[in-house]
């Protein structure tokens, strides 16, 4: 099988630069909202699917394939491929946090918690709300031993998104700081 690179080397797209992602900022606004006022889980599923659904909207259709293909194998944990195809969108749409978060989550599967922190922080400067990416920074970071500053991360995400699963990593609020 082809490398995904080279599979899509040809895509007329590549000899142009990337657009600029999609700008979802006011639906995006909207699910947050949503998420505040849900009633339970099942309820916040369905606004957290919204915003992945806008995060994984990629800015045009080479880059959406480069996403889809790093997904994809991530998802049968291939992460050699996983990251050939992230590798090939963040140096296609260096503007695209998406691209960054999907490739720190290959490299936390991965057990390369230094590799996904620096992605999460970058996929963060271009995303600051992107939850996913908070979450998966404190997770990171907890991983690296670095428990106050990966806490810290999982209440920034609950902040915009208390249904989020990586709340049951906090310990229970005792009023002491750690």
């Amino acid at each position: 099988m082809l490398p995904i690179v080279f599979m899509l080397a040809g895509a007329p797209a590549l000899a142009q630069e990337c657009p600029d992602p999609p700008d979802h900022s006011a639906a995006i606004a909207r699910a947050f909202e949503q998420l505040q006022n849900a009633k339970n889980d099942a309820d916040a599923q369905q606004y957290s699917n919204l915003l992945w659904g806008y995060w994984t909207d990629a800015p045009d259709a080479t880059a959406q394939a480069y996403l889809d293909a790093g997904m994809g194998a991530r998802e049968v944990a291939d992460f050699a491929r996983a990251r050939e195809a992230l590798d090939a969108l963040v140096a296609y749409c260096p503007e695209y946090a998406e691209g960054y978060n999907q490739r720190a989550f290959v490299s936390f599967l991965s057990l390369d918690f230094e590799a996904a922190l620096v992605d999460l922080d970058r996929a963060l400067e271009l995303s600051p709300q992107h939850v996913g990416a908070l979450s998966g920074r404190g997770l990171t970071l907890l991983q690296l031993g670095r428990v106050k500053a990966g806490y810290t991360a999982i209440r920034q995400a609950l902040e915009l998104n208390p249904w989020i699963p990586e709340r049951a990593y906090l310990p229970p609020e005792t009023g002491q700081e750690l």
